[in-house]
C-alpha cells in the first residue's frame, strides 16, 4: 500500500515486532509486567523518533537498542531476580519444564550484557551483524561476548567449566592450551 494512514504503519510495526521485543525485555528483567512497560514505552518512543532509523531493515536491532535503553533505566534495580510466578511464554508445560526452569533461572542470574546476547543469539536468532548493531559493539565482541555468557551459563547452572571442557576434549581427542592462566 502506498498511501497507508500513520496508524495503520504504526499497527503493523507493532505487529512484526511486539513479539520480539516482549520476549527479549522479559528475559532481561526477569518480570512480565515490566517487560510489558518497557516494551510499551519503547515503541512510543521510537514512533516519535521514527525519523531515527536509517534502514528499514535494521528495524528490529534499532527497536531493541531503544527497548535495552528503557530496561536500564526502568528495571535495573529488579534486574537481579526473577520471580518464581513469572515464566517467559517458551516455557510451555512439557517434560522438560524443569530444565527450561532451571536455564530461565540461571539466565536471570547472569550480568546484563550476558543475558543480553544469549536472549538476542537464542530466543531471538538474531545474526551476529545485527547484534552488533542492535548492542552497538562490534561483531567480534558480539563473539567473545557469546563466548563468555555461555561459560558464565554454565557457572549459573552448576555445570563446571572444567569438567565440560575436559568431556569434549575426550570426545573430540583435541587437546586445548589455554590462552590465560586459570585465576585460583
Amino acid at each position: 500500500m502506498l498511501f497507508q494512514s500513520a496508524e495503520s504503519r504504526y499497527n503493523q510495526w507493532v505487529r512484526e515486532h511486539y513479539r520480539f521485543l516482549l520476549r527479549s525485555a522479559w528475559a532481561l528483567t526477569g518480570s512480565r509486567a515490566i517487560a510489558e512497560d518497557v516494551v510499551q514505552d519503547c515503541f512510543a518512543n521510537a514512533w516519535k523518533h521514527r525519523e531515527q532509523l536509517r534502514d528499514a531493515a535494521l528495524a528490529r536491532a534499532w527497536l531493541f537498542q531503544i527497548m535495552r535503553r528503557a530496561v536500564f533505566r526502568q528495571a535495573a534495580p529488579s534486574m537481579q531476580s526473577l520471580d518464581d510466578e513469572e515464566l517467559p511464554d517458551q516455557v510451555a508445560p512439557d517434560a522438560g519444564l524443569d530444565d527450561k526452569l532451571d536455564v530461565v533461572k540461571a539466565l536471570a542470574r547472569l550480568a546484563p550484557i550476558h543475558r543480553e546476547v544469549l536472549v538476542l543469539f537464542y530466543f531471538d536468532d538474531m545474526p551476529t551483524a545485527q547484534m552488533a548493531e542492535a548492542l552497538e559493539i562490534a561483531p567480534g565482541t558480539v563473539l567473545s561476548r557469546l563466548a563468555r555468557a555461555r561459560d558464565a551459563l554454565k557457572l549459573a547452572m552448576g555445570v563446571p567449566l572444567q569438567a565440560t571442557t575436559q568431556a569434549s576434549d575426550v570426545a573430540t581427542g583435541a587437546r586445548v592450551t589455554p590462552l590465560r592462566k586459570a585465576r585460583p
